[in-house]
């Protein structure tokens, strides 16, 4: 249970995903609980679980501690509440829950709201689901679209989302070339095995291709028979945002074309098994490890092959299907990237730790399984870590997006874990004080050394352990002299001492702009939120260049953020380059991504800008264009280690 030790634990606490603070005062200041309690209650447990702390108020910015009069009136209507269906679907409180702690002769509430099962899911309020479901974005609550919920409540009723009997469908849409693979497979990995003898479709039914229903006597093809063995036209029809795609690229610019794709085409049949087969070999052709000796033989399967076809079969069995977003493997010379629509059935930090699986596709998983590919349920995860610790490269990073679409992402970086470079770096700065932090406080000061800064998301993907513990690391850290903050609440940051990357606050204040230097800077996250640019500072006494772009000393590049401030014949240019998307309504993506590149290409823009200039609102070019173009390294932020900044600027890598 999170408790609030002394003031300064207070402060160094800010409002995240899963931590929310409200006052619950009520109008005579004695207490009430906040109407926006439930809310944020359905929001975290259609999440990833969280603390609300009650008796908390902020002022400029800052937390303080408020205090609860009769914190038993709180306690009653909180459990009253909880417990009645008319406001809420399902209590998932218990008196351990809610804990009532005193500081500073003030009495405040901690409640713990647990992630809801997936049986449980959606938590609504007021009796109605596709109204009142919430789901928890960045510190806030937003209410979910009915595709979510619809989505929510098919996840509650099917356990295996591949074990339904499809209608209409036949063994003729089977792809028998496929399926014969399958069994020469398993004829490899089990030659004893008795299904060998079975003719093709009653091994088909074997492996779980086809059923019968028990209880209705419905028998048929099952989803996962289409998926993994099913031609093109089958599996258009069983799931129409099916699709899967393997690039490979020479280097991390993902503008430039890859050197070898493969996706669904015509020319061959685009089924699961066949994708596993043919991505499996490339991703592992020339892979740089070293070789493993057993009984004084070299073992050309090493544990870093093993994570990689571990990593992949991940990637397909828990893919959600009905999602919008495709099944995509990047291979890269300093990477590997694997991504599934649907978010995880249990949090990335308990599919971490292992023991506990919970897979949507556990028909496709057993067939992989029957083949020698994929672990058992609840030890996947953690051999794909095992195998990256073995390679003596860089922690695996796991993690989950819900925009502009629900995915879920796995990113293994063939860098080494700590490079000699920083390793020196670090040992010249602490000395003996870095070899006395324990394993998770080293790792973060690492990744601050490697990437030049970290945030509390990014530490959160470095281990298994709970976001609270994360966020009072941090500050321990500052407090010890390793790292320096930046920024405040969800843009903070933090970076080595004597390393601070720029800041949007520094850019934008008269007295640190001056004439421009080289400074590069390059950077990638993964979210941007919906806030115009917005500046304080007087325009007046921001240096600009002859054609009225901000220009500073600590950006390698000058930063447009207002149009106005443009001289006319620059604007004009800039309007010229952007008239084919403003006067067009309908636009072919490709074409709007290309006309982004040319007004970014030398120089920074605020969202803000392109919005004026493409005609499009601001919150669509962010989550559309800008967001993506980021996360494929097309783009790079003024500020990186504030992706979120409502000053931030955007330029051609």
């Amino acid at each position: 249970m999170l408790q609030i030790n002394n003031v300064d634990d207070l402060t160094d606490l800010a409002e995240s995903a899963e931590l929310e603070f409200k006052l619950a005062h009520g109008q005579d200041g004695k207490g009430k609980l906040p109407d926006d309690f439930w809310p944020t209650y359905s929001a975290m447990a259609n999440s990833r679980g969280g603390y609300i702390v009650l008796g908390i108020k902020e002022k400029s910015g800052r937390f303080e501690l408020a205090g609860i009069s009769n914190i038993d009136v709180v306690k009653r209507q909180l459990f009253d509440i909880a417990n009645n269906k008319q406001k809420v679907s399902v209590n998932l409180l218990t008196e351990q829950s809610v804990q009532q702690y005193q500081l500073e002769d003030k009495q405040y509430l901690v409640v713990h709201i647990p992630s809801a099962k997936r049986e449980q899911k959606p938590v609504y309020l007021n009796n109605q689901p596709m109204k009142e479901t919430f789901i928890r974005l960045h510190d806030g609550d937003r209410r979910c679209d009915d595709e979510q919920v619809r989505r929510m409540l098919a996840e509650q009723i099917e356990t295996s989302r591949d074990d339904r009997i499809l209608d209409g469908f036949t063994f003729s849409d089977i792809e028998i070339d496929s399926l014969k693979a399958y069994k020469n497979l398993l004829a490899a990995a089990k030659p004893q095995h008795p299904w060998l003898d079975l003719e093709l479709f009653e091994f088909f039914k074997s492996i779980g291709g086809w059923r019968k229903d028990r209880q209705s006597a419905k028998e048929g093809i099952t989803l996962a028979g289409i998926l993994m063995f099913g031609s093109w036209e089958a599996i258009q029809d069983a799931a129409p945002n099916y699709f899967v795609d393997y690039r490979e690229r020479t280097d991390s610019d993902v503008e430039a074309r890859w050197i070898d794709r493969f996706c669904p085409d015509g020319t061959w049949s685009g089924n699961v098994f066949d994708f596993y087969r043919r991505t499996y070999r490339k991703l592992i052709a020339d892979l740089k490890v070293p070789f493993e000796l057993q009984g004084g033989l070299r073992l050309d399967d090493t544990k870093a092959h093993e994570a990689i076809r571990e990593a992949l079969v991940n990637t397909l069995v828990h893919a959600d299907y009905s999602g919008r977003a495709s099944i995509l493997v990047v291979k890269r010379p300093d990477m590997f990237g694997f991504r599934n629509p649907g978010l995880m059935r249990i949090s990335p930090e308990q599919a971490i730790k292992g023991g506990e699986s919970d897979c949507r596709n556990r028909r496709m998983h057993q067939m992989f399984l029957l083949i020698g590919a994929g672990e058992r349920a609840g030890s996947g995860i953690p051999k794909i870590y095992s195998g990256w610790r073995w390679a003596n490269w860089r922690t695996p990073k796991l993690y989950e997006k819900t925009e502009p679409n629900e995915q879920t992402l796995l990113e293994l970086s063939t860098a080494s874990l700590i490079p000699q470079e920083i390793m020196d770096l670090l040992t010249l700065m602490f000395g003996k004080d870095f070899g006395q932090l324990n394993e998770f406080e080293r790792m973060i000061v690492v990744t601050a050394a490697v990437e030049g800064w970290i945030n509390h998301e990014r530490a959160c993907q470095l281990t298994s352990k709970h976001s609270r513990d994360v966020t009072l690391a941090l500050p321990k850290l500052v407090d010890k002299g390793f790292l320096v903050p930046s920024g405040e609440k969800r843009h903070k940051s933090y970076s080595l001492p004597g390393m601070n990357p720029v800041s949007p606050e520094e850019v934008f204040s008269s007295n640190a702009l001056s004439s421009m230097k080289n400074l590069a800077h390059s950077g990638a996250d993964l979210t941007h939120l919906a806030t115009d640019l917005t500046h304080k500072v007087n325009p007046s006494q921001i240096q600009r260049d002859n054609n009225g772009r901000v220009i500073s000393h600590l950006l390698a590049k000058p930063f447009i953020d207002d149009l106005q401030q443009l001289s006319a014949a620059f604007r004009v240019q800039l309007e010229e380059v952007a008239a084919p998307v403003r006067q067009t309504r309908r636009v072919n993506s490709d074409d709007l991504r290309q006309c982004i590149r040319k007004l970014c290409d030398g120089q920074y823009l605020a969202v803000s800008v392109l919005e004026q200039l493409l005609d499009r609102k601001a919150q669509s070019i962010r989550q559309n264009y800008l967001k993506p173009m980021v996360d494929e390294k097309v783009l790079e932020l003024a500020f990186p280690d504030k992706p979120n900044s409502p000053k931030q600027g955007y330029s051609l890598v």
